[in-house]
């Protein structure tokens, strides 16, 4: 889950400045390195950064380092392996204030100009709504990128609330929600062209002691209407297809462009509760506009149920992406349906020439298919604006923080590390 841990970064950044002062890190993106094959790019590549600030930076000047002893690289090709762990403060708008343990790293199984970084990230975090968050997700590349093992694990303990089905909604439909959340997604990609991957998978999600809170008397949710149980399966097979020419996943560059597909077929055979399938497109393109710093991006997220009924709670819904991030300017679970609809945009600029502060002004627009006719028949429009702040200029990874507005009253505060999409 991509929130953004504020004293995370902050122990971070002061244990990255001490590292930095007793030898040298490769300049790496989250997927992907290219190291420089001649001593001139060397040159070219270290006067740039020279030029470019970061948080990291800051924290080498308060602990009255050199911040360009960074460019300076020795022995070669550097170390395999980056750790970083510390305790966190986070806040969203579905959990409140949070505390948490966090852990990631960064490593190379073949340390190459062709192979991507492999990443293991994990933590746990207990939220003043009294909910309890594992995640463990993984991304590791073997040789020339050959294969990619991309694993999305987690538990959860999660009160919540839920609007009911469909487009037609108001906060005053909300309804208390407690549950507890098994997730397993397990995928293994195969390169079959350039940026071009293939390959199976198996999903499954497994809801219990389900309860449904504060109910008037007499009051039938949504919930009971489409089938209430205290507790839900499903599982079976994926098969997963992905182009991506991003060169840096944290913060797309412009002229990049990503497209997932994600079929994915549960059976009673495998213990779900029912067969059903469905199909899931995210589609990602990036411009450049002018500066290279200034990148228009456009995002679809679009969520079908082909066949049968899933249960409620796997039912396509806002903010259920792989980093919890569609339809800023909503809660987390305010829409839901069989299928969804989800359209963004935003403009990415800089404010300053060293990089260290920039801006953002975004978009976006969600439907739900209707329960009883299944089109599309209310369109949930969000907008707002944000500041980048350069956490780390070789990764070009921003600490994003945005304010967005919904409708009906809906506003609140949106943090991320890394670009939202």
């Amino acid at each position: 889950m991509k929130r953004l841990s504020l004293l995370y970064l902050f122990l971070t950044l002061l244990t990255a400045a001490r590292a930095q002062t007793t030898g040298s890190t490769q300049t790496t993106d989250s997927t992907q390195t290219t190291a420089p094959a001649q001593k001139s790019d060397s040159i070219i590549h270290a006067a740039y950064y020279r030029t470019q600030r970061d948080l990291i930076d800051l924290g080498l000047l308060i602990l009255g380092k050199n911040p360009d002893k960074r460019l300076l690289k020795k022995g070669g090709e550097g170390p395999r392996l980056h750790i970083s762990a510390a305790p966190a403060v986070e806040y969203s708008l579905d959990i409140g204030i949070g505390l948490e343990l966090a852990g990631n790293a960064g490593f190379y199984l073949v340390h190459d100009t062709t192979t991507n970084m492999s990443q293991v990230n994990a933590s746990v975090t207990v939220t003043q709504n009294q909910q309890l968050i594992v995640p463990l997700q993984t991304s590791i590349w073997t040789k020339n990128n050959k294969y990619n093992f991309v694993g999305d694990w987690r538990y959860l303990e999660f009160p919540e609330k839920t609007y009911g089905l469909g487009g037609h909604t108001t906060p005053d439909d909300a309804v208390g929600l407690d549950y507890n959340y098994l997730r397993f997604y397990q995928y293994v990609l195969r390169k079959v062209a350039k940026d071009l991957y293939l390959g199976p998978g198996w999903a499954l999600d497994i809801h219990y002691d389900i309860q449904q809170l504060n109910l008037k008397p007499g009051e039938v949710t949504d919930f009971d209407k489409y089938g209430f149980n205290t507790s839900s399966y499903s599982s079976g097979p994926a098969v997963n297809l992905l182009y991506d020419t991003r060169k840096n996943s944290i913060n797309p560059e412009g002229g990049s462009f990503y497209a997932d597909v994600i079929y994915r077929q549960n059976l009673k055979v495998f213990g779900s509760d029912g067969n059903w399938n469905s199909l899931l497109f995210d589609v990602r393109k990036y411009f450049s506009v002018g500066h290279k710093d200034n990148v228009l991006a456009f995002w679809t997220y679009d969520w079908f149920t082909l066949s049968g009924n899933p249960p409620y709670l796997d039912l396509p819904s806002t903010a259920w992406d792989s980093y919890d991030n569609t339809g800023r300017g909503y809660v987390q679970s305010r829409f839901r349906a069989k299928s969804m609809l989800d359209l963004e945009g935003e403009f990415r600029f800089g404010l300053m020439h060293d990089g260290l502060i920039g801006g953002v002004v975004f978009a976006n627009c969600q439907s739900f298919s209707d329960p009883g006719t299944g089109n599309f028949e209310v369109f949930s429009p969000g907008a707002g604006a944000g500041v980048r702040i350069k956490f780390n200029k070789f990764s070009k990874t921003n600490i994003c923080v945005d304010y967005a507005f919904g409708l009906n009253g809906s506003r609140g505060l949106f943090l991320n590390l890394g670009e939202v999409f």
